[in-house]
C-alpha cells in the first residue's frame, strides 16, 4: 500500500478564459494533517472538488487512496469524509432525519455515532434545516463528515460560523481522528487552527502551490522581530557580516531587524555597543503567509 493518500500532478482548471488552477503539484501523506492555505480565490475549493470528482480538470491528474479520482468507487468514497465549503441540504428534513438517511447511503455506517457527536457540538437533531443558522448548518456538516469514522477527511473550511468554543472541540476532533490513523486534508484561511493541528502546510497562490513545508520549518523561517536600542547612534555596517537577517531598520539609536537564525551571532556583534534594551518576538505564520501572499519569495533558506 502506497503511502500517500493524495497524489496531485499539473493540475489545471480552465474555467473559459480564466486559468483556476495553473499546475498544480502536491502530495498527502497517509495518516498526516496536512493544512491547505490560500485566500478566497486561490484554487483551494477547485482543487477539493476535483478530488471528490466533482469537476474534472483541464489537465493534470489527483489520486485520493491510490485511484484516479474519476475512476472512484462507491466503495472507495465510502472510505472518505468530505466537508463542503458550502453544504446543500434538503431544507424540509430534519437534522436527524438528514444524518440518518446519508448513514443509510453507506449501508448504516456512521449511524451509531450521530447522537453522540451532535451532543458534542450541542446540535438539536430534531429542528428543520430551513430553521437552522450557518453555525448549526456547520455542525451538521462536520457531523456527517466524521460520523463514519473515515479513513481520509478533506474538509474545506470547516469552521466556519463555528463559535470559538466548537471551534476548539472541532479541533479536538480533527486531533482525535488523526490519533486513530486517518488522513487530514483541511483548507482553511485562519492560519492559527492550521498550525495547531497540522503538522505540514501547503500555501496556494493563484492556483500554484508556492510553498509545502513542516509548520516547525515555516515558523523558523517566520523568524523572529528584534529590536536592538543602544545609549547612542551606532555605526551599523557591521550588520553586513551577520548572517540569517532582513528588514534591517537603522533609525538614530534604534535597530529594527528580522532574524531568521540563532541569535549567536547577533548578540556577539552588537555587543560592541553599549545595548540599553533588547526585545525580541515570534513572528506569526500568519506574518509569513502574508510575506508570501506580498510577492515576498523565499530563498531555500528562508532569508529574503
Amino acid at each position: 500500500m502506497s503511502d500517500i493518500a493524495i497524489s496531485i500532478r499539473g493540475l489545471v482548471k480552465d474555467y473559459a478564459t480564466v486559468r483556476a488552477l495553473d499546475g498544480v503539484d502536491l502530495d498527502v501523506r497517509r495518516g498526516e494533517v496536512l493544512g491547505f492555505l490560500g485566500p478566497n480565490g486561490a484554487g483551494k475549493s477547485t482543487t477539493i472538488r476535483i478530488l471528490l470528482d466533482l469537476l474534472r480538470p483541464t489537465a493534470g491528474t489527483a489520486e485520493i487512496l491510490g485511484v484516479p479520482t474519476h475512476l472512484a468507487t462507491p466503495e472507495l468514497r465510502a472510505r472518505v469524509g468530505y466537508l463542503p465549503g458550502e453544504l446543500a441540504m434538503p431544507p424540509a428534513k430534519t437534522a436527524g432525519g438528514y444524518l440518518h438517511y446519508l448513514a443509510a447511503l453507506r449501508g448504516g455506517a456512521g449511524a451509531d455515532r450521530i447522537s453522540s457527536l451532535a451532543d458534542r457540538f450541542s446540535l438539536d437533531l430534531d429542528r428543520r434545516i430551513h430553521g437552522l443558522s450557518k453555525g448549526n448548518k456547520q455542525k451538521v456538516g462536520v457531523v456527517q463528515a466524521f460520523m463514519h469514522a473515515p479513513e481520509l477527511l478533506i474538509l474545506d473550511e470547516p469552521t466556519s460560523g463555528l463559535d470559538p468554543l466548537l471551534q476548539r472541540e472541532f479541533l479536538d476532533l480533527v486531533g482525535e481522528a488523526h490519533d486513530a490513523g486517518a488522513t487530514v486534508l483541511m483548507s482553511s484561511h485562519v492560519l492559527s487552527e492550521v498550525e495547531e493541528s497540522a503538522g505540514r502546510v501547503a500555501i496556494i497562490r493563484e492556483g500554484v502551490v508556492v510553498d509545502v513545508d513542516d509548520v516547525a520549518d515555516l515558523r523558523r523561517r517566520a523568524g523572529q522581530q528584534v529590536l536592538l536600542q543602544f545609549d547612542e547612534p551606532a555605526d551599523v555596517t557591521w550588520l553586513s557580516h551577520v548572517p540569517d537577517l532582513t528588514d534591517v531598520v537603522a533609525d538614530g539609536t534604534s535597530l529594527r531587524v528580522r532574524l531568521h537564525g540563532e541569535p549567536d551571532a547577533l548578540l556577539k556583534a552588537a555587543a560592541r555597543h553599549h545595548v540599553v534594551r533588547w526585545h525580541a518576538e515570534d513572528r506569526e505564520l500568519e506574518d509569513l503567509f502574508l510575506d508570501t501572499y506580498r510577492g515576498r519569495s523565499l530563498s531555500a533558506d528562508g532569508v529574503r
